[in-house]
């Protein structure tokens, strides 16, 4: 077969070929990035499922608007104004899954040739995603304050990019979190050169201590201009459950009127089931506690990693202290003579039985070879001691 042209500018996920080395009893992985099943409200769930079925089947069971089910619209506007910004329910399309959303902006800004800023590093699936359309996508580099934004400056100028994509707040994979001051400056950057921003914010609602600065949909309020190049993502795959396949996606009319044309093409509607059976979720009012379990867990687990590393990998190992999300991102040092080969260290954990996920795939520009990615949201305490322990078995 003649495949499409396309195809020519994506590589396999990193991540989907360590999934095929974990056939073995009883390794320990740190690679995925799925959020823990058994923090899942399955009875939340289960009476909201019943509860669209009970009260709105005829909805619930067929086709529905393309730009999603009004009722959960008008509830995530809601959230989204409480965060402080000026969101209506017609300013936002329900997705499936953010990654939609991230593949309808590929189809209605990206033209093949059109150059992307990523942040280096970032979620490897929308390198892939703009890729296949066609887009030359550049890193920008991050530090623990997230991107680094007089480099940004200098890049949009260089390169007068179609759009650029950000995770603000506890980047996958990096962990890292832009600081109020960087948001800022970035906005006025949108404003500045008229260049689309794209805030994808799946992780803002798993911070561990003190909730993380407002988001860049919030502060657009505070910067003129700006928020006519802003366009924002949220999911509900990290908060309440991945099986939804449920995000969003907000943003200026003229590109949310194509990207809703392009959905049609697509899906025609996502599925109004899990939609009906969302809305009645956070209607049920159970979100914010299950939320705070999830929270305390996650940021458990975070420190037992990261106390572990300490005392098994010492100097070997640098990384980002998270304050939320799911990740630490972490890179070898070479002390004491030790390769700072990432991708050689991962494959020999997986020989000691553990999994991480090398870090190269995560740029699109200037590869860090010493980097990779641990995940600590779906593994036991325990199990996270013993992996680190197996981790510093494969220096």
């Amino acid at each position: 077969m003649h495949f499409a042209q396309r195809l020519q500018n994506v590589e396999t996920s990193a991540i989907r070929e360590i999934f095929k080395l974990l056939g073995t009893p009883g390794i320990i992985s740190f690679a995925g990035g799925f959020p823990d099943a058994a923090l899942f409200d399955v009875e939340g769930i289960n009476a909201a499922s019943q509860q669209a079925l009970s009260q709105h089947a005829g909805q619930a069971l067929q086709y529905g608007p393309t730009e999603g089910y009004m009722p959960l619209r008008e509830q995530i506007a809601s959230t989204l104004r409480a965060q402080g910004a000026a969101v209506q329910a017609q300013q936002l399309i329900v997705t499936t899954g953010s990654q939609q959303a991230l593949d309808l902006l590929g189809k209605t800004m990206v033209s093949p040739g059109d150059k992307v800023l990523v942040e280096g590093p970032t979620f490897l699936a929308t390198i892939q995603c703009f890729r296949l359309y066609g887009a030359d996508v550049v890193s920008v580099p991050i530090d623990q304050d997230g991107v680094q934004v007089d480099v940004l400056e200098q890049q949009i100028k260089e390169h007068r990019p179609k759009l650029i994509y950000l995770i603000p707040t506890f980047g996958n994979p990096s962990g890292a979190m832009l600081t109020l001051e960087r948001r800022k400056r970035i906005l006025e950057l949108a404003a500045q050169y008229k260049v689309l921003v794209v805030e994808d914010n799946p992780y803002g609602e798993l911070y561990f201590d003190a909730p993380p600065p407002p988001t860049l949909l919030t502060l657009s309020e505070q910067v003129p201009g700006s928020r006519d190049y802003l366009a924002y993502c949220g999911s509900f795959s990290k908060v309440v459950s991945p099986g939804l396949r449920l995000g969003w996606m907000v943003a200026p009319d003229a590109l949310l009127a194509n990207a809703a044309m392009c959905k049609q093409f697509s899906d025609a509607n996502s599925s109004m089931l899990t939609q009906v059976t969302a809305s009645e979720y956070l209607a049920s009012g159970r979100l914010p506690a299950a939320l705070q379990r999830v929270q305390k867990v996650y940021a458990e687990r975070a420190r037992v990693m990261m106390r572990h590393l300490d005392e098994c990998l010492g100097d070997a190992l640098q990384y980002t202290a998270p304050q939320g999300g799911m990740f630490i991102w972490a890179s070898l040092t070479g002390a004491g003579g030790g390769s700072r080969d990432a991708a050689a260290f991962v494959k020999r954990g997986v020989e000691k039985g553990v999994a991480a996920v090398p870090g190269a795939p995560f740029f699109a520009t200037h590869v860090d070879h010493s980097t990779f990615r641990m995940s600590y949201a779906s593994v036991p305490e325990d199990k996270i001691i013993e992996g680190v322990k197996r981790l510093a078995q494969a220096l």
